[in-house]
């Protein structure tokens, strides 16, 4: 795939002719079928170049790269399909705007939508559903109300998935006004609020500027709510999700979407439980906190490996560093481990840059990398930005985070590189130093390709 990602990356580049080739071929389906032509005739090593040659093969470029994350790439191998004369079907539209929305790319998703129109193509159901979700990762509420009231200008039904993503667009951009108003409408129409709809209401009350100085008793109370929940309508839509790679707590922005497809690490009949204990942890309220584990054990239920994760993050963040450590090691006693318990105790522990934080930080990612669990590039890259805030002390931690990245071979980012530079830079480091010639060429390399581009 690093072949075909590179082979997208030249075709971008090959200059102004290209450029006009794609520019005609979008006033004229039939200008364009002789400019692919031609481009394919006069370039001799148009086949050794190439990396797709039909619909199907670009599609599953197009899976691939999503799949990768790497969704900046989507609107090169997009522009190559039409330089190729391959004209896009409204599968390829649906991979690209999903494509999108993973990547909370906005202005790309509505690229795409008009694109499908100049082709003839409305937009269903489903990709409106995908658009209003990506205007609720973007924070763009008057955005997302404008695709609902696009949908009925062309006749397109919004089904109950719909509401619930404009529910969690605007409760995203803390519109609480707005979201009990589509509540209200819901109610109205004869359809239930199930969990992610009291989800998007807690997060709409999480998001709210400024914060309601009831909210820890509105998230107890939408939490007992609840409990009754239904069923919006069938479960038809959400199969077909499934069938994209979308599962419903990434449609509706929840923060357990990046964990919905770990077996045994979430129970999804909690996801109300865990929208709140996230919005607990976020504003270090212990007392909160306490009294909803109290809520989950009446109910029946223990905590998951998400609450538990959330606990530590709320103790550690509140001052309460040992509590914090006894939730992760009576937790470890009885079920598995995974490496998010470790890192997110490292982080919360890191904030303040407390002496005893930053000492515990490092021993819990030494445990973690005693158990054999490594770093992916968000992880580390976080936490070296975390850990390189530290202004006094010896910098251990930081150290010790990029050599784990280093020792597999991590991609460090430019921010969490320049950050860490700094720091080095501000200590008495000699100039020699085998670990800061490596860092400074490091950022160079990253300087070199984050720098705007000089004519």
């Amino acid at each position: 795939m690093l072949r075909i990602l590179h082979k997208v990356s030249v075709r971008h580049r090959r200059g102004n002719c290209f450029q006009a080739a794609a520019a005609a071929s979008r006033r004229s389906s039939k200008e364009y079928s002789s400019s692919a032509q031609s481009l394919s005739e006069n370039t001799p090593e148009y086949e050794k170049r190439n990396y797709a040659k039909n619909i199907s093969e670009y599609n599953t470029v197009l899976s691939s790269i999503i799949g990768q994350r790497r969704h900046f790439l989507l609107r090169d191998v997009y522009d190559d399909m039409l330089l190729d004369g391959v004209q896009p079907v409204r599968d390829t539209f649906h991979s690209l705007i999903i494509g999108t929305m993973k990547g909370s790319r906005l202005q790309d998703a509505f690229f795409f939508r008009d694109e499908m129109k100049v082709m003839g193509l409305l937009p269903d159901v489903s990709l409106y559903n995908f658009l209003i979700s990506t205007c609720g990762k973007c924070k763009q509420s008057d955005a997302a109300l404008t695709l609902l009231e696009e949908m009925k200008v062309n006749g397109v039904k919004p089904n109950g998935q719909t509401y619930i993503s404009l529910l969690n667009a605007c409760a995203a951009s803390g519109r609480t006004d707005r979201v009990y108003a589509i509540v209200r409408d819901m109610t109205a129409a004869g359809l239930g609020l199930n969990k992610f709809c009291y989800a998007g209401l807690i997060n709409a009350h999480r998001n709210k500027t400024p914060l309601s100085e009831d909210i820890n008793t509105k998230i107890i109370e939408l939490v007992k709510q609840s409990k009754g929940w239904s069923p919006v309508e069938g479960y038809s839509d959400v199969a077909e999700n499934v069938m994209m790679g979308v599962s419903e707590e990434e449609l509706y922005n929840i923060p357990t979407a990046d964990f919905a497809h770990r077996r045994g690490f979430l129970n999804t009949q909690l996801t109300v439980y865990h929208v709140a204990f996230n919005t607990c942890a976020d504003l270090r309220s212990m007392e909160t906190f306490d009294k909803l584990l109290e809520i989950l054990k009446q109910d029946g239920h223990s905590p998951d490996t998400y609450i538990v994760i959330q606990a530590i993050r709320c103790y550690v963040r509140s001052g309460d560093i040992d509590r914090g450590l006894q939730m992760l090691e009576g937790h470890l006693s009885s079920k598995p481990a995974s490496v998010e318990l470790y890192v997110s105790l490292a982080e919360a522990a890191i904030e303040g840059y407390t002496v005893r934080g930053m000492q515990v930080a490092q021993e819990t990612l030494e445990k973690m990398n005693a158990r054999g669990f490594f770093l992916n590039a968000k992880m580390g890259n976080d936490l070296l930005l975390a850990a390189s805030g530290e202004k006094t002390g010896g910098y251990t931690t930081a150290n010790y985070v990029w050599d784990l990245m280093q020792s597999r071979k991590v991609p460090v980012n430019f921010a969490a590189c320049d950050a860490y530079y700094n720091g080095l830079k501000e200590r008495d480091v000699p100039g020699d130093d085998p670990r800061l010639l490596l860092v400074k060429r490091t950022w160079e390399n990253s300087r070199a390709r984050f720098a705007p581009i000089r004519g």
